[in-house]
């Protein structure tokens, strides 16, 4: 059985502001042409298929020209939710897309596997949703935990009981006994307790869901024992865990702080004692993220970081003061320019002084150019800057003398 593993794909985000979906459609097209060149039987989504809970009409029509390709490239599709996905409205017509031959695996009460069969046999694939544990206890009497290592605890004891009665029954029948693979979505520690790289949001984004708050905590790997391969996601580049328990990644570079990873998917032959073996398969960059660093001459010279100018580019400016219209004018080179930090080379050096006392005794001529020396990083004022200062100063004091 081969199973191409892909994650977070998170349709309808922006890159800071500008959509990412046009980018998105152009990978997932060449992720169905993945399949259809290595002759993949079944694609599972591990979570996250959507960027928000109420995706627009258009994150829709995205996800269903995906899977479309997927099923026209000859594969069947494994989805579950993740903690981004409104379980519900992924899941509305999951029936009727079951009979299409892709599997919407977004209800906690249902953990029932996806039956496929090779020559060898069949291959269940369990794919978990996303579950809350506040869910799980209104769900299952038995189930009494708080976080989210017991909740898949608690599923993965439910996955080995119906894969061990389907083993029982496939040796009363004389059948091979059946292999299965686990698709989930969580954050999950490695071998002795190792914590991937936390590269699962960009931290500028206020209003991400980090699912390690509030109870809902790291998931040691050996929660998934006894699975031919475990397909997780939630972290947005690829990390192996194990031998049989990886990251696929998201797909497409969501944030600056995904600049150097490798984007792309897990290719997973299972053979017939259910041993897994793995192989890295590169997607293509639509349009890579860089970090360019200079001052503002610098930056926009002949010739300059040529490479830059058709990716997302996140700049630092090292001009001992901000440029006026920095950004307006390193569009021009950069179109695609989306954060500016000013951090200058040189810092001017305002000694063991707060501002309070830099100007404490000064008269208002001295505050004045103290104040923006202080703000200008050691520039004070030009001369049009002063002669204005002192015509307003003058015509304050004749006002005052009028009175």
């Amino acid at each position: 059985m081969r199973i191409l593993h892909t994650s977070d794909w998170h349709i309808g985000r922006t890159f800071h502001g500008h959509s990412t979906d046009e980018h998105l459609a152009l990978v997932l097209d060449a992720l169905a042409a993945a399949v259809r060149e290595h002759g993949v039987d079944v694609v599972v989504v591990a979570g996250d298929v959507f960027d928000s809970s109420t995706p627009k009409a258009e994150a829709f029509t995205l996800f269903a020209r995906a899977v479309k390709g997927v099923r026209d490239a000859g594969a069947r599709v494994v989805v579950t939710s993740g903690n981004h996905d409104g379980p519900a409205r992924l899941a509305h017509n999951a029936a009727f897309a079951s009979a299409g031959g892709v599997h919407i695996k977004a209800d906690h009460t249902d953990l029932s596997p996806v039956t496929l069969t090779d020559e060898h046999g069949d291959v269940l694939i369990y794919g978990i949703p996303y579950l809350h544990p506040e869910f799980m206890r209104s769900a299952y009497e038995d189930f009494t935990g708080s976080t989210h290592q017991d909740a898949l605890t608690f599923a993965m004891d439910n996955v080995r009981a119906d894969v061990a009665a389907k083993a029982d029954a496939a040796e009363r029948s004389a059948s091979p006994s059946p292999r299965y693979v686990v698709a989930a979505h969580c954050f999950a520690a490695g071998l002795g307790g190792e914590r991937p790289p936390e590269t699962t949001e960009d931290s500028g984004r206020a209003e991400e869901r980090d699912i390690t708050r509030g109870g809902l905590n790291l998931v040691d790997i050996s929660t998934f024992d006894g699975a031919a391969y475990v397909a997780l996601g939630h972290i947005h580049s690829r990390q192996q865990l194990s031998e049989t328990v990886r990251y696929s990644g998201a797909p497409l570079r969501f944030s600056f702080g995904e600049r150097s990873s490798t984007k792309g998917v897990w290719l997973v032959d299972i053979d017939a004692n259910g041993t897994a073996t793995s192989r890295w398969l590169d997607l293509p960059t639509p349009r890579e993220a860089v970090r360019i660093e200079g001052t503002l001459a610098e930056l926009m010279a002949d010739g300059a970081h040529e490479s830059a100018r058709e990716a997302w580019v996140e700049v630092v400016l090292t001009d001992d003061q901000l440029p006026r219209e920095a950004m307006r004018t390193l569009q021009e080179r950069y179109p695609h320019a989306v954060t500016l930090t000013h951090r200058p080379a040189n810092v001017h050096d305002h000694g063991e002084h707060d501002y309070a006392a830099l100007v404490e005794g000064k008269t208002d001529a001295q505050v004045f150019e103290e104040f923006l020396a202080y703000v200008r990083n050691g520039a004070g004022p030009t001369a049009a800057e002063t002669a204005l200062f002192n015509a307003a100063l003058d015509a304050m004091e004749s006002k005052e003398a009028s009175r």
